[in-house]
């Protein structure tokens, strides 16, 4: 399994062993800043009906999926092109060989300025008339079982139940499903290319539902190598952002991923991901946990200006 453990939340939730669970999931944060979970509880039916539903958009006609193109930060269709992980960095790489369909919160706050952005309506394909539904459920199980990860990562840290979950209440987010056609459809990715740019996500916390592939997943270790995720079919891909790692006081690593270009030896292979990006609440003032729970205290941020800078970056078109 490598440096990203697989741990069953079934204690969790039975109340058997709480206490257990929460010290592994601080052991994996510190060290990989990923780990797999099984026993989230939420439907495998629910989970493949939405990827079914989303494969159906992908396979449309590109003069279809164009009546939905929007660029990073909007709901719709990111075309081939328009986002590139990479510069998050700072390296100026070729754009991601992939096409997403985001979607997010959208219940506004009554605030112009930060509705426009933040809480946009989110736009359904007329075309994929199911997706709509799956979608919604699945952002509703996502977004709880984020709340119940928040939850476990205060017990984690000896905290009080509601410190994270307390600025929660009316969060952003962003449901991002990314379809990363097959070599036979892109052609050959120039170099350094990928399906996803080495990068770090942003939020809270992340929550993937992923399939397995040639070209998959790699997290970067801390002994500054790359190593493939370890893959399980009944299991989520769990892995924090640079808020909750600024949040913690950089106790909890961010950690660097990346996803491989389509390979030559699979040049039919196509995946698709189902992603949460979950944050906190767009006013939310993120305070860093001093030592010796953090290792280094940050400046206080608002969260929704640091998140919308660091969309900034990344995006092409």
């Amino acid at each position: 399994m490598g440096s990203v453990p697989l741990i069953d939340l079934s204690p969790w939730f039975s109340g058997d062993d709480r206490a257990g669970v929460a010290a592994r999931v601080d052991a994996a944060l510190r060290d990989s800043g990923f780990l797999l979970i099984t026993g989230h509880g939420v439907p495998d039916e629910l989970r493949a009906r939405t990827r079914e539903y989303s494969r159906a958009f992908f396979g449309l006609p590109r003069e279809v999926k164009e009546r939905y193109a929007v660029t990073v930060g909007g709901r719709g269709w990111l075309p081939p092109g328009v986002e590139a992980n990479g510069y998050a960095e700072g390296t100026e790489t070729p754009p991601d060989l992939k096409e997403s369909y985001s979607v997010g919160a959208d219940d506004p706050v009554g605030v112009p300025e930060v509705d426009e952005f933040w809480f946009q309506p989110n736009v359904w394909p007329a075309e994929v008339p199911g997706l709509a539904a799956a979608a919604r459920e699945y952002m509703s199980r996502m977004r709880a079982l984020s709340d119940e990860l928040l939850t476990i990562f205060a017990a984690a840290l000896g905290l009080e139940t509601g410190h994270f979950t307390r600025h929660t209440t009316h969060p952003t987010y962003t449901f991002n499903i990314n379809w990363y056609p097959p070599m036979t459809h892109v052609g050959a990715p120039a170099p350094d290319q990928f399906r996803i740019g080495p990068h770090t996500d942003f939020g809270t916390v992340t929550v993937l539902d992923r399939e397995a592939g040639v070209g998959g997943l790699q997290v970067y270790t801390a002994e500054g190598e790359w190593e493939d995720a370890p893959y399980d079919p009944a299991a989520f891909t769990v892995n924090i952002g640079d808020l909750m790692a600024r949040w913690t006081g950089d106790r909890w690593r961010s950690t660097r991923h990346r996803v491989l270009p389509p390979h030559a030896t699979a040049p039919d292979e196509d995946l698709v991901s189902l992603i949460f990006f979950y944050e906190t609440d767009h006013d939310a003032l993120i305070e860093s946990l001093a030592p010796p729970l953090g290792r280094r205290e940050y400046p206080p941020v608002v969260a929704s200006r640091y998140l919308r800078e660091k969309l900034d970056v990344i995006t092409v078109a």
